[in-house]
């Protein structure tokens, strides 16, 4: 399998992150995290780099066009050679619009959406069940049900509309991502495996 650009959606805490890095390490699929990227791209101080900098220090959210010539440059990479794996990006309906086009200007294409769907309450579970067992040193600042209600409100809200998108293209596959993680890499490459 080679050349495979996907895209993981799903609420936070539902395991976007575990299966990437599973489908990184066996195909040598690019796990691409925007959030990454920006930090990056402005620690490197390129061009976009630079702009997102000046975006971020006025206290503004980073651009679509910024954020997809982010992406463009990304993934010429060589790193990407064998595709790559999008986390947290698009966000909004209007992103993947540009994404597409972005893509189609490279001659490329997305092979799979995957959604990780997960229900509210087993993520709100999880939280408790993680607080409950970590030491209180090892619990991180966002690992809490406030921040976690927040960003499901931003998730259900903005994100989770882009499902009909992908659904209208072909490209969605949905998984439960309540199922044990060794399941859920099992279904993932099963999907992988016929696009």
């Amino acid at each position: 399998m080679t050349g495979k650009r996907v895209i993981f959606m799903g609420p936070p805490g539902g395991g976007k992150g575990t299966q990437a890095q599973r489908l990184e390490n066996k195909y040598q699929l690019k796990q691409l995290s925007t959030g990454d990227m920006l930090r990056a791209a402005v620690a490197a101080g390129t061009d976009l780099g630079r702009q997102a900098k000046t975006i971020i220090d006025a206290g503004k959210l980073v651009s679509d066009d910024i954020m997809v010539g982010m992406i463009a440059e990304r993934i010429d990479e060589t790193d990407c050679a064998n595709g790559f794996v999008l986390d947290g990006f698009p966000r909004t309906v209007p992103q993947a619009e540009a994404l597409d086009v972005m893509l189609a200007d490279k001659g490329l294409k997305l092979d799979a959406v995957i959604e990780l769907r997960v229900d509210d309450s087993i993520l709100f579970d999880r939280i408790r069940k993680r607080a409950a067992e970590a030491d209180a040193g090892s619990v991180r600042a966002d690992d809490n049900e406030d921040t976690l209600r927040k960003r499901l409100d931003i998730y259900h809200g903005m994100t989770a509309p882009i499902l009909p998108y992908y659904g209208r293209k072909g490209l969605l596959h949905v998984v439960d991502g309540t199922l044990p993680v060794d399941a859920v890499t099992r279904e993932l490459e099963g999907i992988l495996g016929d696009c």
